[in-house]
């Protein structure tokens, strides 16, 4: 589903009663655990956490004039879902999320390179997202994405 919105207040605003309960709590949560120097606004049409380029005036790579993305939250059609960068280029932060995923939700992880989708919305692992969304500062992002890119 695709939501037009200029705030993550006005995209929330504009989901069906589930999962805007859903998208606000995971938003509270995510806020609540973000290290310092990220920076909530709608990135790619959805709520999501940058590195703003007064920290990274580079920039993303595929269009500079963005913030560099670490993670968004979405209403999709049949599912919310998390994206965070951090799954994706970090095999230990994935490995740990993957391992944890278990003690904290009773159904199978539903999860891509960098997305997890939960397709329950009674049963989302929120203490669990609030530890992955503080591992990982902006400065250590920045380090890991350039690294990345250079290989």
């Amino acid at each position: 589903m695709h939501y037009k919105a200029n705030t993550v207040d006005e995209y929330i605003n504009q989901l069906p009663e589930d999962c805007k309960v859903v998208l606000t709590k995971l938003r509270k949560v995510i806020n609540q655990n973000l290290p310092k120097g990220f920076v909530e606004e709608i990135n790619y049409n959805m709520p999501g956490y940058v590195v703003p380029h007064s920290l990274y005036p580079k920039g993303y790579h595929c269009n500079t004039t963005l913030p560099l993305p670490f993670l968004n939250i979405a209403s999709q059609k049949n599912f919310v879902v998390l994206y965070h960068m951090g799954l994706y280029a970090n095999p230990e932060i994935c490995a740990w999320f993957t391992s944890e995923y278990p003690k904290h939700c009773k159904r199978k992880l539903d999860m891509g390179k960098s997305c997890v989708r939960f397709k329950k919305m009674d049963d989302i692992p929120y203490e669990l997202i609030g530890e992955l969304v503080r591992k990982m500062t902006p400065q250590q992002w920045i380090e890991m994405y350039e690294s990345k890119l250079k290989n």
